[in-house]
C-alpha cells in the first residue's frame, strides 16, 4: 500500500462525512482525482437522487486531457448498476482514468464486487483495502442494513453517579442529592416536564438532539411515553425529525401525549415483539434505530444482543434509589468523555 494511497483515502474519507445530512439512505461517500502528485478534483455524496461522489470528482476537473494519467480515490466501490443515476464505474472507465484506488467494497446486492470487475475488464488497475476499516466505519448503518436486513440499533441512556436511570417516584427537584460537592441538578430545559430529574446539561443534550437527526427512527416504551411524555424531536439541533415510535400494548397511551400530537410521523406498535418491530423497520427502509427507553425496553434489547453502540451519560449527581439502569452482557468500551463533569461513554458490540 502507497503512502500516498492512504493519504488520498483519508481525504476521500474527509468529503463522504460532508453528505453525512443528506446522503442517506444512500452511503456517504467521497472521491479524489490524483495526477502527478497534484488533486485535480474532488467530490463527496451531496444527496440522495443526486450524482454521486465519482460524478463530482471528475466534473471538478477543469483539465479533462490530465484524467488518462490520473489515479482517481473512491472511499467505496463504484456502482456498476442504473439506479437513480448511471453506474460510476462506466463514468471512470469512459472518462479513460487508469487507476482506481476503492476503500472498501460495497456490500450492497447489485454492486457487491460488481463494480470492481466492470473496471478490471475494461483495463483498469484497481487497488482495494486502502484504510478499509475507516471505510467501512464510515457507513456501518449502511452496511448492516443490507447484511443483517435490520437497522443499526443505538441504545441511549442517561443515568446517575448511583447508576440509577430515574427516581422511584420521583422527588421534588432537588431533594434526591446526597453529596453537595459532586452532586447537582441541571436547570430543567424551557418546554419540559417541571419537577423531572434531568440528567443533561445544555451541550450533552444538544449532542442527544444531533443522534436523533442522524437517525432513521426512534424508540421508547410505554412507561416512558406515559412518564416523560416525550416529543422525541431534533429541537436543539438543524435536521429532520427521526420517526417515531412507542409501544402501546394495552391501549393504555392517551391521544393527548406528544408523541400522538400529528407533528411528526408516529408509529404505535400493538403486540410486535422486537424482531418483528425491527422486521417492520427494514420493510420501511430504516436504516437505523435510536432507542431511549425506558429500562425495561433496553434491557430487553441488550438481552437479545440485538444492539449495535450504546451511549451512556452519567450525572454528577445520586439518586440512592430509584429504577436501576440497564446492564450491559457485553461490554467494549470504545470512548469515554467528560462534557463539564457529565461523562459519556460508547460501547460498540463485536460478532
Amino acid at each position: 500500500m502507497k503512502s500516498d494511497d492512504i493519504k488520498y483515502m483519508r481525504r476521500c474519507i474527509q468529503l463522504a462525512r460532508c453528505g453525512e445530512a443528506g446522503a442517506a439512505p444512500n452511503p456517504m461517500v467521497g472521491a479524489v482525482v490524483v495526477c502527478d502528485g497534484r488533486i485535480i478534483g474532488e467530490g463527496y455524496h451531496r444527496r440522495c437522487g443526486g450524482p454521486h461522489a465519482e460524478v463530482n470528482a471528475i466534473a471538478s476537473v477543469r483539465e479533462k486531457h490530465l484524467l488518462s494519467r490520473s489515479t482517481i480515490y473512491v472511499s467505496l466501490e463504484p456502482c456498476a448498476h442504473y439506479g437513480k443515476t448511471p453506474p460510476c464505474a462506466d463514468l471512470i472507465i469512459r472518462s479513460g482514468i487508469p487507476r482506481v484506488v476503492i476503500g472498501c467494497r460495497d456490500s450492497f446486492a447489485k454492486v457487491n464486487g460488481l463494480g470492481i470487475k466492470k473496471l478490471q475488464d475494461a483495463g483498469c488497475e484497481v487497488v482495494v483495502g486502502v484504510l478499509e476499516e475507516e471505510c467501512l466505519e464510515l457507513n456501518r448503518r449502511f452496511f448492516t442494513f443490507h447484511q443483517k436486513h435490520r437497522p443499526w440499533i443505538l441504545l441511549k441512556w442517561a443515568q446517575s453517579k448511583d447508576g440509577y436511570i430515574s427516581p422511584l417516584p420521583a422527588p421534588p427537584l432537588g431533594e434526591c442529592l446526597r453529596d453537595e460537592e459532586v452532586c447537582s441538578l441541571n436547570t430543567p430545559p424551557k418546554g419540559e416536564q417541571e419537577g423531572a430529574v434531568f440528567f443533561s446539561n445544555a451541550l450533552t443534550q444538544t449532542l442527544v438532539h444531533r443522534l436523533r437527526a442522524r437517525s432513521g427512527a426512534i424508540l421508547v416504551g410505554t412507561n416512558t411515553a406515559l412518564a416523560d411524555n416525550p416529543s422525541l424531536t431534533t429541537r436543539y439541533w438543524s435536521g429532520p425529525n427521526p420517526l417515531r415510535l412507542t409501544i402501546d400494548r394495552h391501549g393504555s397511551l392517551p391521544p393527548t401525549l406528544h408523541l400522538l400530537d400529528g407533528s411528526t410521523p408516529t408509529v404505535v406498535y400493538k403486540q410486535e415483539t422486537i424482531e418483528e418491530i425491527l422486521a417492520d423497520l427494514y420493510g420501511r427502509g430504516i436504516q437505523s434505530l435510536m432507542v431511549e427507553g425506558g429500562a425495561k425496553l433496553l434491557q430487553s434489547f441488550i438481552e437479545a444482543g440485538l444492539w449495535d453502540e450504546v451511549r451512556i451519560e452519567t450525572a454528577p449527581f445520586c439518586l440512592g434509589q430509584g429504577i436501576k439502569a440497564p446492564s450491559l452482557q457485553k461490554e467494549h468500551l470504545q470512548s469515554q468523555q467528560n462534557y463539564s463533569g457529565h461523562i459519556i461513554q460508547l460501547y460498540r458490540h463485536k460478532d
